[in-house]
């Protein structure tokens, strides 16, 4: 396993909105939750992930069946990132609905390395775009092309590592106001093989005369071996849960190398 993958869980986009409060049109910032952290995959390696996300709100429920991510360490302390989704959307009362979501990509790039003697901790950026390739027609996209601007941070002590930050979200369309997004995470290496987190997170209003909310993801990731790992979280939201996030989950397949 690479440095990365050995030293904390990489949460995010949909599950970002995700683990999460997720529709299929909302995006994750780091499997399995909605999270990130500044640290990005070392030089000339790279993590590859397949996924299914999904969240449950009143009279709706939405994701993505499968995913892919990809990253990739392309020089020191920068890392490039996409992600392709195939998103559904099953309303009470409705036909499911099947297709393309939207496609996202990023660079991540550490500005400040983490002091391991010391109280340094790592500083980083992660500005994420979202195109527009799925269709909002049929709940399978933004219909926009989004924009997240983030700042994350990071810090381990033993077995313990803990991060977050957050960033502000270009939401253009008719009836979207742009908003913010704040997260934490704490999490445990309990084994060579098993690390548990947990995480919260806030989020501004993102349409006219919608309302905040707040939610909170558990997960974990089980070493197979040094390059296959197993990813999973469920969570709710805490406020406005109804029209957020009833219930949500991040099942996923990761290859590290």
């Amino acid at each position: 396993m690479t440095t990365t993958a050995a030293r904390r869980l990489k949460w995010t986009g949909a599950l970002p909105g995700t683990c999460l409060a997720l529709t299929a049109h909302e995006s994750f910032a780091g499997p399995p939750c909605r999270t990130d952290d500044p640290e990005p995959v070392e030089l000339r390696h790279w993590e590859f992930y397949t996924f299914s996300t999904g969240t449950r709100v009143e009279g709706d429920t939405s994701g993505t069946l499968p995913g892919i991510e990809f990253n990739y360490g392309a020089a020191p302390n920068l890392q490039l990132h996409v992600m392709a989704p195939l998103a559904f959307d099953d309303p009470s009362g409705g036909s499911a609905r099947f297709g393309y979501g939207d496609t996202e990509l990023g660079v991540k790039y550490r500005l400040v390395d983490e002091d391991d003697k010391g109280w340094r901790p790592q500083l980083g950026i992660f500005p994420l775009v979202e195109l527009a390739t799925g269709s909002s027609s049929r709940g399978l996209g933004a219909g926009h092309t989004r924009l997240f601007l983030p700042v994350w941070v990071q810090k381990s002590f033993d077995d313990w590592t803990t991060y977050g930050g957050g960033g502000y979200w270009w939401n253009p369309g008719t009836d979207n106001k742009d908003y913010w997004f704040y997260g934490w995470l704490l999490q445990r290496k309990l084994s060579e093989k098993l690390t548990l987190g947990g995480e919260v997170f806030y989020q501004t209003a993102d349409t006219v005369g919608g309302r905040s909310s707040t939610g909170f993801n558990i997960g974990s990731i089980y070493d197979f071996s040094e390059n296959h790992h197993l990813l999973l979280s469920v969570g709710r939201g805490i406020k406005e849960a109804t029209t957020s996030n009833e219930l949500s989950y991040y099942v996923g397949f990761q290859w590290t190398q």
